[in-house]
């Protein structure tokens, strides 16, 4: 199946293996709820130069990626039905969709999604600022 995860590991975890090692089946994203947030990548197919760049973002930022609980999940090719019929995606289409602790979609483009517009996105949430506060060294909170 080309349904694979890139999780938010430290980036001397995360290799070009992991980038394609594929799940038995289409992930069931409700096992993320309340534990991460996720961006659901999209694309036609495995040489789709978008997926390429949106891989390079996550490797480039993978620590704001892990401070935000942010899961890259991608789903590539014919093999991604269910992911792409969830998401109203058609089969030749690219999607980055950003999905919240809460299992709703919080941004979609058909472009890849930089880490200041994600980052932007999840720090506005009501539960990433809760988690900001109870982040703060105990000498900085107000």
């Amino acid at each position: 199946m080309s349904v694979s995860l890139l999780s938010s590991l430290p980036l001397a975890l995360l290799s070009a293996a992991a980038l394609a090692t594929p799940l038995a089946a289409a992930p069931d994203l409700a096992a993320y709820r309340w534990k991460a947030r996720l961006l659901v990548v999209i694309a036609p197919d495995p040489g789709d130069p978008r997926l390429g760049e949106q891989r390079r973002i996550a490797e480039a930022d993978h620590q704001g990626f892990a401070e935000r609980d942010l899961t890259v999940l991608e789903a590539v090719g014919a093999d991604a039905v269910a992911l792409r019929r969830r998401f109203g995606v058609p089969p030749e289409a690219f999607r980055a969709i950003l999905v919240g602790k809460d299992g709703a979609a919080k941004l979609v483009s058909d472009r890849p999604l930089g880490p200041d517009r994600l980052f932007r996105e999840i720090d506005a949430m009501p539960m990433r600022q809760d988690e900001m506060r109870r982040n703060e060294p105990k000498g900085r909170r107000s």
